[in-house]
């Protein structure tokens, strides 16, 4: 969809784009002003394969602060994005014929990761009736002796599907009783989390998992820091010198500029996340409520991240303006962006149809003006021969 919109964009036409996962923010000053010092300086050479020490004993502190892990800085991994930690730990430890649970809707690179490395992706659908979440019958119904891995992402992108710390327990109790399933908490979007409720990890609520579970995390979303390619996890010992053997082998440590802001990051002022939950929580309510106004339209109301997920199963079989019949949320979301000028991502591609995936991730006139649209070209749909 991104390079749709910039098509559209590069033939002269107008186009709002919700089809981004990042944020809208610039980089926090400090963190900026951290990786130009770190140029300045001369920290522009290699680093350790699993990152230098400095901000492995951050990410370990932020673990023991903020999420209750007893970890320490040998206990981490610094990686090239989150979607690296991923890529690594199911590289490292997938064989031919092994079974990765992934609920779904899911991230798209999931499976495809999972594809990569040999192994064969069980996807569990996980509707609007629980939430969007795994529940521990469908756990169980999934798991066979072949499976090695659970994917597990709170929030969730693309629903913000936030699970509780009861439902990671009742989850934790089907994994005790399976201990040959790893599990893969991805927890990125941790700061992103709305209407006061606190943010749980599974490794944290049962620490009887600990000893196999790779927590993943990263500086992306919670400083607006997506392109400077930071990701960073915490897991058995085992499993992190098998990533990181595989690490030395692909890229080596993330980029050593990069780094030094992420310090920066981790140990300087967090009064930019408060800030930044706060304006994306108005652009939730905003998002849901216009969308749900939309004919057509049903949303509901995400937890964190920054993603509606809209059932758009109410414009299937209608007709554009321009005379297009919308048979799949795919022909939605192209339709919308030909017809409307306005970027969304099919909810199919996630996993789940018909929906779309909504980014309200820029600044509110945009959102409106953007809901206005939606609306309008929902409005205008007529039934089909």
């Amino acid at each position: 969809m991104m390079d749709r919109v910039a098509a559209r964009r590069a033939s002269g036409a107008t186009v709002i784009s919700l089809s981004a996962g990042e944020p809208d923010s610039d980089t926090p000053e400090h963190v900026r002003d951290a990786g130009v010092a770190a140029i300045r300086a001369g920290h522009t050479r290699y680093t350790q394969v699993a990152g230098m020490q400095a901000l492995r004993e951050a990410v370990a502190a932020k673990f023991r602060n903020e999420n209750g892990l007893a970890v320490e800085w040998q206990d981490t991994i610094v990686c090239s994005g989150g979607k690296h930690v991923i890529f690594n730990a199911l590289a490292a430890t997938l064989n031919e014929g092994d079974e990765v649970i992934v609920p779904a809707p899911y991230w798209v690179s999931c499976p495809e990761i999972v594809a990569l490395s040999g192994a064969r992706v069980v996807t569990v659908p996980c509707g609007v009736g629980t939430g969007f979440k795994l529940t521990p019958e469908a756990l169980a119904a999934a798991i066979t002796p072949r499976t090695r891995w659970l994917i597990l992402n709170s929030p969730s992108n693309p629903t913000g599907a936030v699970y509780t710390r009861d439902e990671l327990l009742a989850l934790a109790e089907v994994l005790l009783a399976n201990p040959h399933v790893l599990v893969l908490s991805d927890d990125i979007y941790e700061h992103l989390i709305f209407d006061g409720a606190s943010f749980h990890t599974l490794a944290q609520v049962e620490p009887r998992l600990a000893p196999r579970t790779l927590t993943m995390n990263g500086v992306s979303k919670a400083y607006a820091m997506t392109g400077w390619r930071i990701g960073f996890g915490t897991g058995p010992r085992w499993l992190l010198d098998a990533m990181e053997k595989l690490q030395g082998q692909q890229t080596s440590g993330a980029s050593s500029v990069s780094q030094h802001a992420a310090v920066a990051a981790l140990t300087g002022p967090q009064d930019f996340i408060a800030r930044s939950r706060g304006v994306f929580e108005g652009r939730r309510d905003l998002m849901v409520r216009m969308l749900n106004e939309a004919r057509g339209l049903s949303c509901a109301v995400p937890g964190g991240a920054f993603y509606a997920f809209a059932s758009c199963e109410g414009l299937i079989g209608k007709v554009t303006a321009a005379g297009t019949r919308l048979e799949t949320d795919e022909d939605v979301a192209i339709a919308l962006l030909n017809e409307g000028g306005v970027g969304v991502v099919h909810g199919s591609a996630f996993g789940l149809g018909p929906y779309i995936r909504i980014a309200y991730a820029l600044d509110d006139a945009s959102l409106l003006k953007a809901c206005r649209t939606i609306q309008a070209f929902c409005g205008s749909l007529t039934e089909g021969a």
